[in-house]
């Protein structure tokens, strides 16, 4: 697994050219090295060219070829690299399309240079293999499988979604650990913003009525008043 302080490689894809380099810049102020594709083909051949590339932030519209089909190419070779997705304010269909493909995420323009960071981060942390003693663990009735990701009770599979289940995978990872919502907005959705932090508090509803033998008492996931949520299983 690579260190925090790793220098990663992204690819960066937008045909409008002022965009990218603004990225760039601000990318490279961190523990990034980016490179520039300014049309769809162009960004195929440095990601075939690349010894190693760590993710790729692509435009959904390009010249010669699309971001989602760089999107669906670069996915067919390299399964495990994290793709976030460009697009304008309304394309919902590409959104979908792009998601289908394989992208990990998607942000609208117009957007934030932190907003798109945090979501790289985001991807990164997530794409980062489970070490083989990490990769099941057990907490009262309940055994968790990060490499199928699979949750059972009491013997019986629990339906996660996604969020969930990363959301899950985090609190284990940090158990003892006080996380304020804003924290586990920012590492676990990506954001480093957020109008309402009420989407934290409903996914931890849905966890607790899963994993809790009284979900009105939880004994796992416990309320840290003023601060947010800590996982003592």
């Amino acid at each position: 697994m690579q260190g925090s302080d790793t220098v990663r490689h992204i690819l960066v894809a937008d045909d409008e050219a002022h965009i990218g380099r603004i990225i760039k810049l601000k990318m490279e102020q961190g523990p990034f090295r980016v490179t520039l594709a300014f049309d769809g083909q162009e960004a195929v051949d440095i990601a075939e060219e690349s010894e190693h590339l760590d993710a790729a932030v692509l435009d959904v519209m390009m010249p010669r070829m699309s971001g989602l089909e760089v999107c669906k190419q670069l996915k067919a070779k390299r399964p495990g690299i994290p793709i976030i997705m460009l697009t304008a304010r309304g394309q919902e269909v590409d959104k979908v399309v792009g998601l289908e493909l394989g992208a990990d995420d998607y942000v609208t323009k117009p957007f934030s240079i932190r907003e798109l960071l945090a979501r790289v981060k985001a991807v990164l942390r997530r794409a980062q293999p489970v070490a083989q003693d990490q990769e099941r663990r057990a907490f009262g009735d309940v055994e968790v499988n990060f490499r199928t990701c699979q949750v059972l009770r009491k013997g019986k599979p629990l339906e996660f979604s996604a969020k969930e289940f990363e959301l899950l995978k985090y609190f284990v990872s940090h158990s003892g650990e006080a996380l304020s919502r804003d924290r586990l907005l920012e590492d676990v959705w990506g954001y480093d913003s957020f109008p309402t932090t009420r989407t934290v508090d409903a996914h931890i509803v849905r966890l607790r009525q899963k994993l809790e033998s009284k979900p009105d008492e939880p004994h796992l996931i416990l309320t840290i008043h003023g601060i947010g949520y800590k996982f003592v299983g």
